[in-house]
């Protein structure tokens, strides 16, 4: 069962991925994938401190929440700033499908099983999310502040992927 929610982690993630190799993404629709990015991990961190009694998942779980408010409201600020409407896509869209379906495969897991499931999740997510962020969505912003944000943001999800590879250790 854990397996194959692994692998169902890594399916959802696709998309993202796929884009990357498909098509160049403009500012309006960067700042959305990057926004939905964030959006996914804070619903995931949220149930994983409604679900987790691990103090390590716990502690893990509300830096995922603190860390990417913090850099969707930075994102939110600076739309609004640009006068830019985040562009809805396919790959948004996407993984806001994927997400919630994960979500509803993640609630019927319980303990050891469902720590192991989040945190595994998170190591897979953050690695998709950094590769994107720097294979495709940095490259192709357009803005300086909008650059600048988002490499801000992967030296903070790189951060974030050790720190759930080094949490997935000690939950294996």
């Amino acid at each position: 069962m854990l397996k194959s929610l692994v692998l169902a982690s890594a399916i959802a993630f696709a998309p993202l991925a796929a884009h990357a190799q498909d098509a160049k993404p403009n500012d309006a629709q960067i700042a959305h994938i990057a926004y939905t990015a964030g959006k996914i991990d804070i619903a995931e961190a949220k149930q994983a401190l409604a679900k987790s009694k691990s103090k390590e998942v716990r502690s893990f779980a509300q830096e995922m929440v603190r860390d990417h408010t913090a850099v969707n409201d930075k994102a939110l600020a600076l739309v609004k700033k640009l006068g830019v409407t985040p562009q809805d896509n396919p790959t948004s869209q996407s993984l806001s499908q994927n997400a919630a379906t994960k979500l509803k495969s993640f609630a019927g897991l319980k303990g050891k099983a469902f720590d192991k499931a989040y945190v595994d999740n998170e190591v897979a997510y953050h690695k998709t999310v950094n590769d994107t962020l720097q294979g495709t969505l940095i490259p192709n912003a357009q803005n300086p502040e909008l650059k600048s944000l988002l490499e801000s943001g992967l030296k903070l999800f790189t951060e974030h992927q050790r720190h759930a590879e080094q949490l997935a250790t000690k939950l294996h």
